[in-house]
């Protein structure tokens, strides 16, 4: 019995300088680690009123809602990312004498994000080759959509986007993701073509 005395008495003292002396630091929360796939891109199979070039690793889907007065559901698609648990949703109108409010209506659901947002950065994309022009809403922030954009020839074809990931928002943990997806929505719209213009 008197050794364990000794032990512990000669013990805890070492153990207090060692270990009581030096400070905590709380490390930082840590994300899992996401393993990103090549970049491989093909074009999009199916009759639609546009072609464009999407990743190997995603796949296309019929948007199954249908909203009254709206004669071009059919083309309304999601372009999914299963790993990624996220989906680009497409919505396509045809223009006739309604530009100024499709535009409106595209800036106004882009900037209904503007209360959670931190910034909302805008790239103009600008190819008269395709007859393609239009804006990429880059939305910084925990907000519901990260990426919004539109596109258009100006005279017939409307085409809408907006990028949703199946999780509460948080721009820590889908910074890599996120950075990921923009550049194949980029790609997306630099290889963009619509198949009827006027």
């Amino acid at each position: 019995m008197t050794r364990l005395i000794r032990l512990v008495l000669i013990c805890v003292p070492i153990l207090c300088q060692t270990g009581c002396g030096r400070s905590y630091t709380p490390k930082p929360r840590a994300y899992f680690r996401i393993s990103l796939p090549p970049k491989e891109y093909v074009a999009i199979k199916g009759d639609y009123p546009y072609e464009f070039e999407i990743p190997t690793y995603a796949s296309i889907s019929q948007y199954s809602g249908r909203w009254e007065g709206t004669d071009t559901a059919e083309y309304w698609i999601n372009i999914e990312y299963p790993q990624f648990h996220s989906r680009l949703h497409l919505t396509y109108k045809t223009v006739s004498n309604n530009l100024p409010k499709l535009i409106e209506d595209a800036n106004t659901f882009a900037f209904k994000h503007s209360i959670k947002a931190d910034a909302i950065n805008q790239r103009e994309y600008i190819n008269p080759g395709s007859k393609v022009y239009g804006i990429l809403f880059d939305i910084k922030g925990n907000t519901a959509s990260s990426l919004q954009f539109f596109v258009t020839d100006s005279t017939r074809n409307f085409l809408r986007g907006a990028l949703y990931f199946d999780n509460e928002p948080n721009k820590d943990s889908i910074a890599p993701v996120n950075e990921f997806l923009r550049m194949d929505v980029q790609r997306m719209i630099e290889s963009l073509k619509w198949k009827k213009t006027d």
